[in-house]
């Protein structure tokens, strides 16, 4: 069961980085193979995993200088390894330009070690620039996470109505695998409200899971460290393993359901 999931929102500050590292950390805890890439020039799913600022990485595969084996790192976690990003993939949009099929590359290069890995989890830059288009053109699905604010809302939609345009375009099979509301805090009257818009106007795509504003999920990457590993009993380590049981429950249901359409299909 291999699945690649886009974590992306055009918007900053919305928890992106966060949730790439904990939900792969999540994930490769239950005992599943996952790699995590790191499509974001600053970096901060590579340092929050304790990965070297000079490492070689996602900007060497782009471009060719490396093979996907020669980029892919450990981590704390055995069955958890990353791409990693540093600062010079701001000018790798530029560079690859002039490719051909310039919005497949990655898809290209991942091609020889996807069978690898039940999850590859993809943590994109706040924008919908090249580097987040060769994501979504080799992602099965989006996670879209969301800070509970009114702005937020706004750019949802136009983030939705993008994503249908990378669908009609560059990659049919593209699904939302959900609305992730993050940095939640049920006291607030805003947040509340915030999620009961996105209940009624996204319902179907919002997922059950909700991140709490959590400082442990703050703290843990100047250590290194996935929140799992830092603080393995904070409200934020548990949301994430519920959210990584939520994302594996639905692949298994969804793998179920194209398998049973093929024999559909077959015996038609």
């Amino acid at each position: 069961m291999e699945k690649i999931i886009s974590v992306t929102n055009q918007k900053g500050g919305v928890g992106k980085t966060t949730t790439a590292i904990n939900l792969s950390a999540s994930i490769a805890l239950s005992g599943k193979k996952v790699l995590l890439v790191d499509m974001d020039p600053q970096a901060n799913a590579s340092s929050g995993l304790g990965i070297a600022a000079e490492a070689r990485g996602i900007y060497d595969l782009l471009l060719g200088a490396a093979s996907c084996e020669e980029v892919i790192h450990s981590t704390e976690i055995e069955t958890l390894k990353i791409i990693p990003s540093r600062v010079d993939l701001i000018g790798a949009e530029i560079e690859l330009v002039s490719k051909e099929s310039r919005e497949k590359v990655l898809k290209s290069a991942l091609r020889g070690v996807r069978d690898e890995f039940a999850f590859v989890v993809i943590d994109c830059p706040p924008s919908l620039g090249l580097l987040t288009l060769n994501a979504l053109a080799v992602s099965h699905s989006v996670l879209i996470p969301m800070q509970c604010e009114y702005y937020a809302l706004q750019g949802l939609s136009h983030l939705l109505k993008t994503l249908q345009l990378v669908k009609n375009s560059v990659n049919p099979d593209l699904q939302v695998e959900g609305i992730l509301l993050t940095m939640y805090d049920g006291r607030t009257l805003l947040a509340a409200q915030v999620r009961d818009q996105v209940q009624k106007y996204f319902r179907d795509f919002m997922l059950k899971t909700v991140i709490p504003r959590n400082v442990r999920l703050s703290e843990a990457p100047s250590h290194g460290k996935p929140v799992i590993l830092y603080a393995g009993r904070s409200r934020g380590a548990d949301s994430y393993v519920d959210l990584a049981r939520e994302i594996v429950a639905r692949s298994k249901r969804n793998a179920r359901t194209s398998r049973a359409s093929s024999m559909e299909g077959a015996g038609a």
